[in-house]
This record gives structure tokens, C-alpha cells and sequence, in this order.
């Protein structure tokens, strides 16, 4: 048995300790939003917050894990308070929706550690892909997010 904390809750797993997080949380536990995208860790579409840093479920064995506090998108704010999923919003992000999960849980991760972040740190730091492309708008939603987290 493996046993982790996903968005709060305690959890107990009887599965190979080679599976991947990404497929705990969507069949074991019926997480769906965070997303399976390319499956290799390069896109971005799992990301969840393990020990409050952004990491890709996808390539995250469970065994790895154990005692590990995970956050997917549905345990970032009950209400989607969150100030990274209301900039989302009020900048309209999301084209297609797929990835934005993912986008939204390495931004919270990333604002903690760079408030103030310029188009560079963001460049560099958030690597998620979007394939619809909407850059300009995540990194305009990235800003927002930050001066909400200000105020």
C-alpha cells in the first residue's frame, strides 16, 4: 500500500509502485482535470503540485510518493478563488481548455517563488505547451495573477 495526500485528503493505494501519478488520480481516485497529454513529462497538460512544487504527474511513479501531499486543479480553491484561476478569467486564456489545468497549476507554483516575474522568468520558467497557442494571453494572465496575488 501506498499511501499520499491528494487535495487534502488521505489516500491509500494498492498498485504497482511503477504507476504513474497521473493515472491514480484520474482511475483511483476520479480526479479528471488534471489532463494526460503527451505522456513523457514535455507538455505540461498533468502538472499538480507535489510538496507545493509543480511537477508532471505523468511521469511521477506513485511509489516515489509515498507521504507526499499532492494538489490537483480541483483541490487549488473549492470556488476557483484561486488568483491564478480568476486572472485566468477576467484575461480569458483558455482557447481550447485541454492544457489550462496543467498551465494554471505550474503558474500558482511559479508565482510563489517569482511575485514580480518579467516576460523573461516567464519564458523560462513556465514551459507548458499550449497547443493552441494562446501565449500571449497566458503570459498577460500570468501578470494579472501576480497583481492579484498583491493586492
Amino acid at each position: 500500500m501506498i499511501s499520499l495526500t491528494v487535495n487534502g485528503k488521505s489516500y491509500s493505494f494498492d498498485v504497482e509502485p511503477e504507476t504513474p501519478l497521473l493515472w491514480v488520480l484520474r482511475d483511483e481516485i476520479g480526479l479528471t482535470g488534471t489532463k494526460f497529454g503527451c505522456g513523457v513529462a514535455e507538455c505540461g497538460a498533468c502538472t499538480v503540485l507535489i510538496d507545493g512544487r509543480a511537477m508532471r504527474s505523468c511521469s511521477a511513479p506513485i511509489g516515489a510518493l509515498a507521504g507526499a501531499n499532492v494538489t490537483t486543479i480541483e483541490g487549488l480553491s473549492a470556488d476557483s478563488s484561486h488568483p491564478v484561476q480568476k486572472a485566468w478569467v477576467e484575461e480569458d486564456v483558455p482557447q481550447c481548455g485541454y492544457c489550462q489545468s496543467g498551465q494554471i497549476m505550474a503558474v500558482a507554483a511559479f508565482l510563489k517563488t517569482n511575485p514580480d516575474p518579467t516576460d523573461a522568468d516567464i519564458d523560462a520558467n513556465i514551459t507548458n505547451i499550449c497547443r493552441c497557442g494562446t501565449y500571449e494571453r497566458l503570459r498577460r494572465g500570468i501578470h494579472r495573477a501576480a497583481q492579484l496575488m498583491k493586492a
